[in-house]
């Protein structure tokens, strides 16, 4: 169909961005995407090298309408949310990957923007 050629596309962007596509349920910290959103969502994600010794790594950060907030973790928003593009539901980072989980409601353009951010985030990490 034309909506699995696009997500095919989509995908093969990602991957020729350097990121990985996987499904991915939404972590339980987020209340505020609604269940509908939850059931369809893909986490388009950038691996990270392992973390040192003794360095915590993990946060989760919800989208709601443009305003970030730390979901569950307590871990300060990182600014580079706010550069997301506005139809990604949330993000998070773990010991072996940052990424974002949304419903691959955008364009080429987008996975750009997404892409762009986490290689900073991970240089950052």
């Amino acid at each position: 169909s034309k909506r699995q050629r696009r997500l095919a596309r989509l995908r093969e962007h990602a991957a020729l961005s350097g990121l990985f596509v996987e499904f991915r349920p939404l972590p339980e910290a987020i209340a505020a995407v609604p269940p509908a959103a939850a059931g369809n969502s893909i986490y388009y994600g950038l691996r990270l090298p392992p973390p040192r010794r003794g360095e915590p790594r993990g946060g989760v950060w919800a989208n709601a309408g443009g305003c970030w907030r730390a979901a569950g973790s307590g871990r300060d928003v990182p600014g580079a949310l706010a550069e997301m593009p506005p139809t990604v539901l949330a993000a998070g980072v773990d010991s072996g990957s940052c990424g974002v989980y949304w419903q691959e409601d955008g364009d080429e353009e987008d996975i750009d923007r997404i892409a762009r951010i986490l290689k900073e985030w991970r240089g950052a990490s």
